[in-house]
């Protein structure tokens, strides 16, 4: 086959400067049939095709190894044929070929198999009233100290509307009772649930076709509420796409900086507020307010109940022979525990309590995990402010530190709060930011003009903050 430059040349030759096939061949030193084709003939486009020639295709190996393949398929990957296991048999069998034939032909195998199959996604419907359901783990600061925010949010991809609500865990106390308050943010209870194999509420798939099993517990509320459930297949996040995009949404923009809290309850509200705003813009393909879509959808939205639904979990405790017992991972003690044949453990939520038999409450307080904090590494935060002052007046981290402290550190001269930087840096060697902040007079200098005299500053309203609680299920937003 001629390269195009000479093609060229010889059209050249036989149509501008009007030379015979003739005096091509002899010029060019080709065959005489070449200078014939490529002059007078046309060189259309045509598609190659090329056909599976060799041992593996003309003979009966590639046929083996088809079954193979196809019998390897319904049994688990690890007990499976490798190539190399496959070679060898056929080896036995009397193969001629060598090992990268195989596996040239095993490789061709697959991809065939794979075009068969559509690698796209189908473009899911979403009818009003159809909501889909997820957690996302954010962050917030409450006292000066982080906190985990297992954020639950619930979306109506129809609107594109959210609703989202702060538990201190995922479990299925923190699950059911997110879902409750949910339900009456949004007025009413969707007519069906996306989601994906969530623990509180699938305990499991079975099948090949991965249909889902729902936990007991996620059965009895759903029978309660009225609604319809859809599981997601094991890794198919795009079935609630919606909600999974919300999540993202509710993290860069509503805790992209951690907000200041006082407790659950505060931040529920705060959230709440914030996507009564949200509701306000455009539909990113509708071309329609969201809140005027919700309007419309919300009519569609099954009643609330009239009688309430008590989410709770009733366990039997077993002792050590120290009376605890653990919870949430941790060892609760419960004093003359072992005085008592049998006690049982009722948890909600946010709060647990130990009953005798007779229902007697021997033990009452929060769970564990409503306690969980995380230190603010202040003392890096400290030393990277000791180089830039001035970068305090706006730091995200100046609404964190307590008020004694953010107060002290404020001062207009820059040479000055660069000093009080380093004094604060010096006390965190033996004390946290809230012992600092507590003991403010007694661990800070004396001779320091701007608190020599604390009665200056009226320091109650900095520091008339609610210990953290919980999400108000009763109450009205």
């Amino acid at each position: 086959m001629l390269a195009m430059s000479e093609v060229n040349c010889i059209k050249t030759l036989r149509n501008e400067k009007g030379l015979s096939i003739s005096q091509i061949a002899d010029t060019l030193d080709i065959n005489w049939r070449t200078a014939k084709k490529y002059g007078d003939g046309d060189q259309l486009p045509q598609e190659k095709t090329f056909l599976k020639k060799r041992m593996m295709y003309e003979e009966r190996w590639g046929e083996i190894v088809l079954d193979w393949l196809e019998e390897d398929s319904k049994v688990k990957k690890k007990l499976r044929r490798t190539n190399k296991q496959m070679h060898e048999e056929l080896v036995a069998l009397g193969f001629p070929g060598s090992y990268r034939t195989v596996c040239d032909f095993i490789v061709n195998c697959k991809a065939a198999r794979d075009d068969e199959q559509s690698k796209g996604y189908e473009r899911l419907a979403h009818p009003e009233g159809e909501a889909q359901v997820d957690f996302g783990v954010m962050e917030a600061v409450h006292e000066g100290e982080i906190v985990d925010v297992h954020a639950l949010i619930m979306s109506f991809p129809a609107s594109n509307t959210g609703f989202v609500v702060p538990l201190p865990s995922e479990n299925q106390e923190c699950f059911l009772s997110g879902l409750k308050l949910l339900f009456k943010q949004a007025g009413g209870i969707p007519l069906s649930i996306r989601i994906d194999n969530l623990t509180p509420a699938v305990k499991k798939v079975r099948g090949s076709e991965g249909e889902a099993q729902l936990t007991d517990e996620f059965m009895a509320f759903k029978n309660h509420y009225g609604f319809k459930v859809q599981v997601c297949n094991p890794r198919s996040g795009h079935e609630k796409g919606n909600v999974e995009r919300k999540v993202g949404y509710v993290r860069y923009n509503f805790f992209s900086v951690p907000p200041v809290i006082k407790d659950f309850d505060d931040l529920t509200e705060q959230l709440y507020q914030k996507f009564l705003i949200d509701r306000k813009r455009m539909h990113y393909r509708k071309e329609a307010i969201i809140e005027d879509l919700w309007a419309c959808e919300q009519k569609q939205l099954l009643k609330l109940p009239d009688n309430d639904y008590s989410v709770f979990k009733q366990t039997t405790i077993k002792f050590n022979k120290y009376n605890e017992f653990k919870l949430d991972q941790h060892l609760i003690h419960v004093p003359k525990a072992k005085n008592y044949s049998q006690l049982y453990c009722i948890t909600f939520w946010n709060e647990f309590k130990v009953i005798t038999n007779e229902g007697e409450v021997l033990l009452s307080d929060a769970r564990p995990y409503m306690r969980k904090r995380r230190l603010i590494p202040w003392k890096d935060i400290l030393k990277d402010w000791v180089y830039k002052p001035r970068v305090v007046g706006h730091s995200r981290y100046r609404e964190y530190l307590p008020a004694r402290v953010r107060e002290y550190l404020l001062t207009p001269s820059l040479s000055l709060r660069k000093q009080r930087i380093n004094e604060i840096i010096t006390l965190l060697v033996q004390y946290d930011m809230k012992g600092i902040n507590e003991q403010f007079y007694e661990l800070i200098s004396k001779n320091d003009e701007v608190v020599s005299n604390p009665y200056d500053v009226e320091w109650s309203q900095y520091d008339a903050l609610q210990p953290i609680g919980g999400v108000n299920h009763e109450g009205n937003h």
